[in-house]
């Protein structure tokens, strides 16, 4: 069996590569296994040799290494041709799962569809399964976890805040506006990093942008397409993009590097698509991460300084595939006596990637401790990263490890050093 209608693999991106192996270095379950087929220059091949025929798209082999890869596009950011890989692994992922459908079980078909199709869909029924897990961990029933075959997840997930952040229509005009934003409150951040969100208003705020907050937005689509439900990820899109269009906003501003990836790859999911292509082209135009934004809207100095040693762990969709790199840094170099050690491997995934760490378990816990290593080498006392999944899974490798360091977005850092008077701890 091999690829077959619509969203296959193309030659002209996998015929692209010269197998020169400078990915080899930056792909990091290859640095994990040295093995030519865990790095992305083998998992083309691969990805070619079904696509010639040459080898069957439900082979064990290639399954396990489509699932293997974290999606992490760092060898995207060092390949000399160009290689657009994340399409590949993501059109390769998708056909798998269109193959396999057919065959699965009822069971297996209702649970996958609750997971991925139904609660980031509604953010509202994810909200209030975050809600029940607040209350399992405040009744310590998550101790019985493990019973139910949860034990991992339990293991990974955080304390949930005391409130979540819903989007209502909010609008926050903010006096001299420099223009307008659009926040993207997403599925797991709104449900776990609420203190996120309000921090990324208050940041938006002093950089002299007035905000909006449609309540009709929802979840990015990334873990979708991740998962090989491309079709149900151009649904997510979709909503978004009609969001935006409503909103009048000039930019989509987005404080999850995960899902800045995806929103600026729309155009991508939509190629195919004449009636949406050009509406998705322009709303990834209009896409961008919160240190961009606050980096580019040249903020004044802040006005609290903090003593900490603080490192910094790289997203790796924010680092790679939207090649933002150095604004992270500027801003957090602008806090007065913050001291920014950089770790090794910054940018090598710490095995979160979204649900990577729930379906990859064992490779994702060999990344964790290889990321934990690097922090400890460094004696930060505080984390700073972009992305919810990174901040769950180094989080949850500190706790394992018994560290006290904590992990923080870099704009709650910025937001208390931008804090004074009645506004601090706003």
């Amino acid at each position: 069996m091999g690829f077959s209608g619509a969203d296959q693999p193309s030659p002209s991106i996998y015929d692209t590569c010269i197998r020169c192996g400078l990915c080899l270095p930056s792909c990091p379950t290859y640095l994990e296994t040295m093995t030519e087929t865990s790095g992305p220059r083998g998992r083309i091949s691969l990805i070619k040799a079904v696509g010639e025929g040459r080898l069957d798209l439900l082979s064990a082999g290639f399954r396990e290494q489509m699932s293997q890869c974290l999606d992490c596009r760092a060898c995207e950011a060092v390949c000399p041709s160009g290689v657009r890989y994340g399409q590949l692994v993501e059109t390769a992922r998708t056909q798998i799962r269109r193959a396999q459908a057919p065959g699965e079980t009822p069971r297996a078909r209702a649970l996958r569809r609750f997971l991925l199709q139904t609660l980031f869909a509604r953010i509202d029924l994810m909200r209030a399964a975050a809600g029940l897990l607040r209350f399992a961990q405040r009744t310590r029933l998550t101790s019985l976890a493990g019973v139910f075959g949860l034990g991992r997840a339990a293991k990974l997930a955080p304390a949930i805040p005391d409130r979540f952040f819903v989007a209502q229509d909010q609008r926050i005009e903010t006096s001299s506006s420099r223009g307008l934003a659009f926040l993207h409150v997403g599925c797991v951040m709104s449900a776990v990093f609420a203190p996120v969100h309000e921090a990324t208003l208050r940041m938006l705020q002093r950089a002299g942008l007035s905000i909006v907050v449609p309540r009709d937005q929802g979840c990015c689509g990334a873990v979708a397409v991740h998962a090989g439900e491309m079709d149900f990820g151009r649904e997510l899109a979709k909503r978004n993009i009609v969001a935006f269009e409503r909103s009048g906003a000039d930019v989509y501003v987005t404080n999850a590097a995960g899902c800045g990836s995806a929103l600026k790859e729309y155009h991508q999911l939509f190629a195919d698509q004449p009636e949406w292509s050009r509406r998705a082209e322009s709303f990834s135009l209009r896409v961008r991460d919160v240190t961009e934004v606050l980096d580019a809207m040249e903020l004044p100095a802040p006005a609290r300084p903090i003593d900490a040693t603080v490192t910094y762990q790289e997203p790796c969709h924010l680092a790679h595939a939207q090649r933002v790199s150095g604004a992270p840094r500027r801003l957090l170099a602008k806090i007065p006596r913050l001291r920014l050690i950089e770790m090794d491997e910054s940018a090598v995934c710490c095995g979160g990637a979204g649900i990577y760490n729930l379906t990859q378990p064992e490779m994702a816990l060999r990344l964790q401790r290889r990321k934990i290593a690097a922090i400890e080498r460094t004696a930060a006392t505080i984390v700073a990263t972009a992305n919810p999944g990174c901040a769950l899974q180094v989080a949850a490798g500190l706790r394992d490890a018994r560290h006290r360091t904590t992990v923080k977005h870099i704009v709650e850092l910025l937001d208390e050093a931008y804090s004074v008077g009645r506004d601090a701890g706003a």
